[in-house]
């Protein structure tokens, strides 16, 4: 079991970076690809998923996204790859919010979650996220905001105008729902 892996990323798709260590290139799945650039040096928190058909990698750029990640891939009915998008369109702490709240309606915006699975996450991760739910504000750059914003699926031109608007002083969080009003206007 790996806990992580140092290495130059060589290659990014829309799925997964190639991350370059001692001449082997790791194939890792990622929550967002487009987070990390070209020829830099990361240190990638890694799970891998051993199946009797395929060996996967799924890497984090924090310990706090993968520690989320283990707790979800527990919950009943939830995979590793429902799993992904929900850590590439939610932060950490609006999720972990969510659960806590019972925020159904929130968990169900994420791609494959339906009444049932939210309902279940909620159940089997509600008081047991500990220490994931004592994060730091994250950055408050708009480079984070674009990011959602471009994993929800938007495109650049539909909110290029909109970004200027949005406070950089608010967390993530309140960028993104900022935006997000902007958006449906």
């Amino acid at each position: 079991m790996y806990n992580y892996i140092i290495g130059k990323v060589t290659e990014i798709t829309g799925s997964y970076i190639v991350l370059d260590n001692n001449g082997i290139g790791y194939l890792i799945n990622t929550p967002n690809p487009y987070a990390f650039k070209e020829d830099n040096e990361y240190k990638v928190y890694i799970y891998q998923q051993v199946r009797e058909d395929e060996l996967s990698l799924f890497g984090f750029k924090t310990i706090e996204e993968k520690d989320l990640f283990l707790k979800l891939i527990s919950v009943k009915g939830l995979g590793p790859k429902m799993a992904l998008p929900i850590l590439a369109t939610g932060s950490v702490g609006g999720v972990v919010d969510a659960i806590e709240r019972e925020n159904i309606l929130y968990l169900k915006k994420f791609p494959k979650i339906g009444d049932k699975v939210a309902k279940q996450m909620v159940l089997d991760l509600k008081g047991k996220l500990g220490i994931i739910s004592n994060l730091p504000i994250e950055d408050n750059s708009y480079d984070g905001l674009i990011e959602v914003l471009k994993g929800l699926g938007y495109k650049e031109k539909e909110f290029k105008a909109i970004i200027p608007k949005v406070d950089n002083t608010l967390s993530i969080e309140d960028q993104v729902k900022e935006a997000l009003k902007l958006l449906l206007k």
